[in-house]
């Protein structure tokens, strides 16, 4: 069970997105924060609070909802590399 809860957790911290990903890919789609809750099945209250950094420590099951979300409409999360976490429109292959 111990094991079990280090896994996820370490596979939460490595897909983990920030405040400012989450606006900024918003912001590409043209989503509004209502239009991402509904898509991600949570509250628009979560996600103006998260995005707002007012909630800081979130669900790990509302990030994960929301990531999926602005994922499947086309957008990748790039993880801190060394230049900081980012966010860009996925390529579209042709």
């Amino acid at each position: 069970m111990y094991i079990d809860v280090l896994v996820i957790h370490k596979e939460y911290r490595r897909s983990m997105i920030t405040p400012q990903q989450i606006r900024g890919a918003r912001a590409m789609l043209g989503l509004t924060q209502k239009q991402l809750a509904d898509a991600s099945g949570v509250s628009e209250m979560s996600v103006k609070n998260i995005e707002r950094g007012s909630t800081p420590d979130p669900r790990v099951s509302t990030m994960l909802a929301m990531k999926k979300s602005l994922e499947s409409a086309g957008v990748e999360f790039i993880p801190e590399n060394g230049g900081g976490p980012g966010v860009r429109l996925r390529k579209v292959e042709s």
